[in-house]
């Protein structure tokens, strides 16, 4: 096999959660030019109906299903339509997630102040939203023998971000879930089942709009904290993230499994001085 043919994902049926988000528009993109064979799993249909136009546009096909991955019942309902069309999963992104206002500490609040049960709510969108997603789907890729996770962390999860608490809990879970399952799975099913996760950087979306920019659009002061904070000075744009999304899900990267990709400009990395 050439190494070209090992990124491609050509007839591969990959699950998207969270795909009508601004990074999982880039996602989506990605994994359409790559050849797969896409489910979409969101809970807005508009939305959903945009991103399937998107696919069909780059030539390849799309299975839209209206679904919220905090229900278990209805993920086992996409799992079940998903195999009557395509019988097979070959790889799953948990893309559904972010930060809500409520879960937010305001710069003025007492961390005492903060709202627990909104807290708790971010906790469960981010690390239930990929738990369940993955115990569902995972089964059938156990079954099969070989397939990618892929997983969505965050900078939170390696260095301390203030305001954004259950955001930061959610995504510690992430990554310890992310290795348990690669060594899980590879032990107990197969060498060819992998589970990874990507980092991404600070990307402007709609979650972190309020907390980036101002009301006419110029960074905030954290915003700006972010963009002196990493080595290439700036923000990351979406579609620097859909190169590292696909290797991670193709043959290229077949002796990869249980690793958290920074996809950050440097930050990570970067001490300040």
């Amino acid at each position: 096999m050439s190494i070209l043919s090992k990124f491609s994902l050509k007839g591969k049926v990959i699950v998207v959660t969270g795909g009508t988000g601004v990074l999982g528009k880039a996602f989506v993109k990605a994994l359409a030019e790559a050849g797969a064979k896409l489910c979409l799993i969101g809970r807005n249909k508009e939305k959903l109906d945009e991103r399937v136009r998107l696919v069909e546009t780059l030539g390849a096909e799309a299975l839209p299903l209206i679904a919220d991955v905090l229900d278990e019942d209805a993920i086992r309902s996409a799992r079940d339509r998903i195999l009557d069309k395509w019988k097979k999963i070959d790889g799953l992104v948990n893309a559904a997630g972010g930060n809500i206002p409520g879960a937010t500490i305001g710069p003025e609040e007492s961390i005492f102040d903060n709202k627990i049960s909104e807290t708790l709510k971010a906790i469960e969108l981010n690390l239930h939203g990929t738990i369940i997603p993955t115990m569902v789907f995972g089964e059938v890729i156990a079954r099969q023998k070989s397939g990618s996770i892929i997983n969505i962390s965050s900078l939170a999860a390696s260095r301390p971000i203030t305001r954004v608490l259950g955001y930061t809990v959610a995504k510690h879970g992430i990554d310890g879930f992310t290795k348990w399952m690669a060594t899980e799975l590879a032990l107990r099913y197969s060498n060819k089942i992998r589970v990874n996760a990507i980092a991404p950087g600070v990307f402007l979306t709609e979650q972190n709009r309020t907390l980036l920019t101002n009301l006419d659009g110029s960074y905030t002061d954290r915003a700006h904290k972010f963009v002196q904070g990493t080595p290439f000075s700036r923000l990351g744009n979406p579609s620097e993230l859909e190169g590292t999304l696909v290797y991670l899900l193709s043959e290229a990267s077949a002796f990869v499994t249980g690793e958290t990709i920074f996809v950050d400009g440097g930050f990570n990395s970067w001490s300040g001085v």
